[in-house]
């Protein structure tokens, strides 16, 4: 007897349905045809001993699973599910077949028929609700991250009886109901951090307050302990809330990534990513045999960190450069290609010398000649060409540090980035898929910000010439400043009329 139950794949951020065959023919043996990966084939003996454990058999006969699309390479185990109920279906040990054309199904499988999480239960669930399948049966630790999507039935589930039984009566099952907006929400504006935790900085607080109001990139350079890791950490808290389109976006790409906890819903919060100084090029911005996305798709929507920004290998840094332009990245493989979104905040932290002491007020630097021009030269042009804000942070004296006095909070000044984005909002409502100044492209910068004579007249000078001038350096810092003023080249001041 020939049975079809449907499966789910996710490639990229999207899912696309399986339609998984079952066949009892004459003969002996077992196979899965359809591109199945280890993990696939591995299903028959997952579901064989879940099976007998429970009181069913396997059918002794040839049995045929087939994965359709067969031209698609199918990976993990969410199939596991839809095999057994096809086999117990396909050997007459399970009535009401034709219910199975109603529901996608997903779950791994226990030996002992338990079932366990999935990846990737939103967009299996949208793309259950745009083909108008009644509902979606998965993994109960799954089950209120897919219920999020409204117009489909989400039953979790924990063992395979369950599963059974409800093929044999819908109504032992009932489905699980999330009020999504509530809890968006509620959760919204709830931070361990804050930025009144900060004692003195407020030029530096005022910078990424002017970053997050328009979603610029900025780099904090100063010696260790001056306080760019505590500002860092405390952007996310002054950004604009998520929409909730903005939300199922991030979503979607930490489901894929198996990033949601159990039992959750919508990433109500920014991400804030800061991944470790070692970390790979294909850990950064996605990759590997089966496209993954990278910290820099999980900080979708939200803020990546790059603390110590030297110490990254120059090849990790060099491979953001075109996904912090085009804000995706695209993934190629022999068959298979996937775009991951990227539209990230970049926030980076720097010394400006291996010892971090160049410059300093109150400490002498102890690097060699060259070591500073070679700790420098690790971080590339094109990289800091993309960077908008170059900031220089100061340690603050001891005397502040010691008062009592509270900085400003967060909630003060994200209501006045919540402003700025509102009137960028309006500025930018006839060019869709832009809502902030840092997206605008060269045609919307000749229309909206007009440079005036002072502006004009600043390319002029050279890097190394206005700050010389402006900060009244000595002789001895000149050749530093040769590097130095390429990197804070963005902080000299511009001038321009904004519409």
């Amino acid at each position: 007897m020939l049975v079809k139950t449907f499966g789910s794949a996710v490639y990229g951020v999207e899912a696309i349905t399986i339609t998984v065959e079952v066949n009892v023919l004459g003969g002996s043996n077992y196979y899965i045809v359809g591109l199945p990966d280890n993990a696939v084939k591995e299903s028959l003996q997952r579901v064989e001993s879940s099976l007998k454990t429970n009181g069913y058999h396997m059918p002794r006969t040839k049995l045929v699973v087939s994965l359709a699309p067969a031209d698609l390479r199918k990976t993990g185990s969410a199939f596991d599910l839809p095999i057994a109920l096809g086999t117990l279906g396909a050997s007459e040990q399970l009535a009401n077949v034709e219910l199975f054309a109603k529901y996608i199904i997903a779950g791994e499988l226990n030996l002992d028929g338990t079932i366990q999480p999935i990846k990737g239960a939103l967009p299996i669930a949208i793309q259950a609700r745009k083909e108008n399948f009644k509902g979606l049966i998965l993994p109960k630790q799954n089950a209120r991250e897919a219920a999020m999507v409204n117009n489909l039935c989400v039953y979790g589930v924990g063992h395979i009886n369950e599963v059974i039984e409800f093929f044999r009566d819908e109504s032992s099952l009932h489905a699980v109901v999330v009020n999504t907006k509530d809890e968006f929400f509620s959760a919204q504006y709830d931070f361990d951090l804050d930025f009144n935790d900060v004692k003195g900085q407020e030029n530096i607080k005022r910078a990424l307050e002017i970053a997050a109001a328009g979603g610029h990139n900025a780099i904090l350079i100063g010696p260790p302990g001056a306080g760019k890791t505590m500002l860092a950490k405390r952007l996310s808290t002054i950004l604009p809330p998520l929409t909730l389109h903005e939300a199922l976006e991030t979503t979607k790409i930490h489901s894929v990534a198996g990033k949601l906890p159990e039992n959750s819903t919508l990433i109500s919060k920014r991400p804030f990513r800061s991944p470790h100084h070692t970390i790979s090029d294909v850990a950064l911005v996605g990759g590997g045999g089966i496209p993954q996305p990278g910290e820099i798709s999980l900080a979708h929507n939200g803020v990546l960190f790059l603390d110590e920004l030297p110490e990254f290998k120059r090849a990790v840094l060099e491979v953001m450069r075109q996904p912090m332009e085009e804000r995706k990245v695209t993934i190629s493989r022999a068959k298979i290609a996937v775009d991951f979104p990227a539209s990230f905040m970049l926030i980076a932290s720097m010394n400006p010398c291996p010892c971090g002491f160049y410059n300093h007020p109150d400490k002498e630097c102890s690097c060699p000649p060259g070591a500073v021009q070679k700790y420098l030269n690790k971080i590339s042009g094109p990289l800091l060409d993309r960077i908008d804000l170059h900031v220089e942070v100061t340690p603050v004296a001891f005397a502040e540090l010691s008062s009592g006095k509270k900085g400003e909070n967060s909630s003060d000044i994200r209501d006045r980035v919540i402003l700025a984005r509102e009137k960028q909002a309006a500025r930018f409502k006839e060019n869709p898929g832009t809502y902030a100044n840092a997206q605008m492209g060269s045609k919307l910068l000749k229309e909206i910000c007009i440079i005036n004579t002072a502006g004009q007249n600043l390319p002029k000078l050279s890097s190394t010439e206005a700050w010389t001038e402006q900060d009244g350096r000595d002789d001895r810092n000149k050749k530093f400043l040769l590097r130095w003023g390429s990197l804070r080249k963005h902080q000299t001041r511009c001038f321009f009329n904004l519409k």
